[in-house]
């Protein structure tokens, strides 16, 4: 399959649900740039905690915000693998730690921080070509993008993938504090006043809860085919 013209597809959604997986499979079989907005949110995070710009898990916002242009992220290929870089060190492990989780929702809830990462964003994807994901890439990053994605599936599910993914990590975590957390996110994801999680009105819905990710392959060049976007 081979698309027509280079497009942006965007996919959003909630944590834990797949997004990042299946957004490199399709930056990969397209030869897409990959960004993971999310984890720019991570990093920002990240850096917040090793500054110590955090006090009882709540940020300091303006001494964050005063530091936000000396804050480099960028991705880049380790092996075959796509990984975060914060400054110019490889933190995509670091990033996916409890502390960061337990921060990020607070991270994102601050307008000047989303607004100086929505900029690097649409900096990135500027001339096309690439697979974004993240909760506002069709709504505020790129609401005129050409495929517009919206992935969810059951808390339960996505508390089971995530647990999964950090113990493989070599973290201590239980599948209760998981799923606690990311059911604390979506509530933070979807009332919070900045760019808050939602579906756009032209964005496609996949629930992947009991979808393999080769069958969300083949369920995306179905839809590539049926929007014209793309030819056998």
């Amino acid at each position: 399959m081979k698309l027509k013209n280079k497009i942006v597809i965007a996919v959003d959604g909630f944590s834990s649900c797949g997004k990042s997986t299946f957004a490199k499979l399709l930056a990969k079989k397209f030869g897409y740039i990959f960004i993971d907005t999310g984890a720019m949110y991570r990093a920002v995070s990240l850096f917040a905690w090793r500054n110590g710009l955090t006090t009882g898990g709540k940020i300091e916002e303006q001494e964050l915000i005063s530091k936000l242009q000396h804050i480099k992220i960028d991705f880049r290929y380790s092996g075959d693998k796509v990984c975060t870089f914060l400054n110019n060190e490889n933190v995509e492990n670091e990033i996916r730690g409890v502390e960061v989780s337990n921060l990020v929702s607070e991270v994102s809830k601050i307008k000047e921080v989303r607004k100086y990462l929505v900029s690097l964003q649409q900096a990135m994807g500027k001339n096309k070509g690439i697979v974004m994901d993240g909760r506002d890439i069709g709504t505020v990053v790129f609401p005129d993008a050409e495929v517009k994605l919206y992935m969810t599936a059951t808390s339960n599910v996505r508390a089971k993938r995530r647990y999964d993914e950090l113990i493989e990590k070599g973290f201590d975590v239980s599948f209760e504090e998981i799923k606690k957390n990311i059911e604390e996110r979506d509530n933070n994801d979807m009332s919070r006043k900045e760019s808050p999680l939602m579906k756009a009105d032209d964005a496609i819905e996949l629930d992947n809860s009991n979808m393999t990710v080769d069958e969300q392959v083949l369920w995306f060049n179905r839809l590539l085919l049926e929007k014209g976007l793309a030819i056998k």
